[in-house]
């Protein structure tokens, strides 16, 4: 047995100011800015309330679009129940699978990242 849940709403920018296209969601959404963002640069976190989904805005060098992450226990076990259920792997990287849905749409599988997965995870056979 295995658990999972949804984990992060990434709203990939090809934009050369992540920040703006931050501060466009921030008010969109109604979720503060962070005050800083990861050393790389590369993605700003908004400040969603503990447990709920994360907001991110990455900067990409691909066209603009939104993906999922699902945060796992068992990245193989959950990889193999995707499939089961019609996805496809489209790339594999050491700590993330990103994975295709039957209907075209991206998401990533990875370790778990937020608080409070073992008590709001969904548990599979």
């Amino acid at each position: 047995m295995h658990k999972s849940r949804l984990g992060n709403l990434v709203i990939d920018c090809p934009a050369d100011d992540l920040w703006a296209a931050a501060r466009f969601w921030s008010a969109a959404l109604g979720y503060r800015l962070p005050s800083e963002t990861d050393a790389s640069g590369r993605f700003i976190q908004l400040v969603t309330p503990p447990g709920e989904v994360q907001v991110i805005v990455q900067r990409v060098d691909h066209a603009a679009r939104m993906h999922l992450d699902v945060e796992t226990d068992a990245i193989a076990a959950e990889v193999a129940r995707m499939e089961a259920l019609g996805a496809r792997i489209v790339a594999e990287h050491a700590d993330w699978v990103v994975m295709e849905a039957p209907s075209g749409q991206r998401f990533c599988v990875g370790s778990p990242y937020r608080d409070g997965f073992d008590r709001h995870a969904n548990a599979w056979p």
